[in-house]
């Protein structure tokens, strides 16, 4: 089932276009990571899908009543401010206890309601922002950068458990993540962004590109031309070669 699809998105931002013609679709049920260098559009693109930036131009088309969960990729709480996790997830409307309960185990977290917000660690301070959005029980869980700022055994236990979320609930996923080997094993398709989408397919395919830190520091051109070189030389396997999205820079 299609819960949302970008049709010739364009976000132009102080005189700048910082997205154009991004055609994207996501069905139920599966796990998209959209990659790209800094800059490159990747949050405007799900502000965008959330309905928090207009676009220029382009139509974004979602399933009647579609609910979406949204993990930011940080928020700040003042540290000199009294809340517990369970008063912070009943903000801006109380909320009956037991959904409170759900949401935090839905998270890993279900013992945290009485802890202080201030108290907690990076891991579960972005694990109590994955409990607010499960809050709505979304058809669609968007996380930006969910996992920044933690390490590595953080990060993975974190998509770790994002997998089981969308196991549980049967929803899709769509995250942006610069953690390409931590994610892999999570997504079912990776997107690659760069104020357009350059080039998308199956996980497999990127883990192939060991020079895909490119895609953040230079630019995408060193991970496309390993692309294309996969893409023109096998041909038992074109299903599982990225679709590739030139456009004119």
């Amino acid at each position: 089932m299609r819960l949302i699809e970008a049709e010739g998105l364009a976000v132009r931002l102080g005189g700048h276009d910082v997205l154009h013609d991004v055609n994207l679709r996501l069905d139920r049920g599966e796990i998209v990571t959209i990659v790209g260098p800094n800059g490159s559009g990747k949050s405007t693109l799900l502000r965008t899908l959330i309905g928090a930036q207009r676009p220029t131009r382009g139509r974004i088309l979602r399933a009647p009543g579609l609910r979406i969960g949204y993990v930011p990729q940080r928020l700040h709480i003042d540290p000199t401010l009294p809340m517990s996790v369970a008063r912070f997830l009943n903000l801006p409307r109380r909320r009956p206890t037991a959904a409170l309960h759900s949401a935090l185990e839905g998270a890993g977290l279900p013992d945290l309601g009485p802890r202080q917000m201030a108290d907690l660690s990076g891991g579960q301070f972005q694990r109590v922002l994955l409990a607010r959005a499960l809050l709505e029980r979304p058809d669609l869980l968007i996380l930006d950068e969910a996992t920044q700022g933690l390490d590595q055994p953080g990060s993975a236990a974190f998509y770790r458990r994002i997998a089981e979320v969308r196991q549980e609930m049967g929803c899709a996923v769509l995250m942006v993540s610069h953690e390409l080997h931590v994610v892999m094993s999570a997504s079912d398709r990776v997107i690659c962004l760069n104020g357009h989408v350059c080039c998308e397919g199956r996980p497999e395919i990127v883990a192939q590109a060991e020079e895909y830190r490119a895609l953040f520091g230079t630019g995408t051109e060193g991970a496309l031309a390993l692309y294309r070189h996969e893409h023109g030389h096998s041909h038992d396997h074109d299903h599982d070669h990225p679709q590739s999205h030139e456009a004119a820079e």
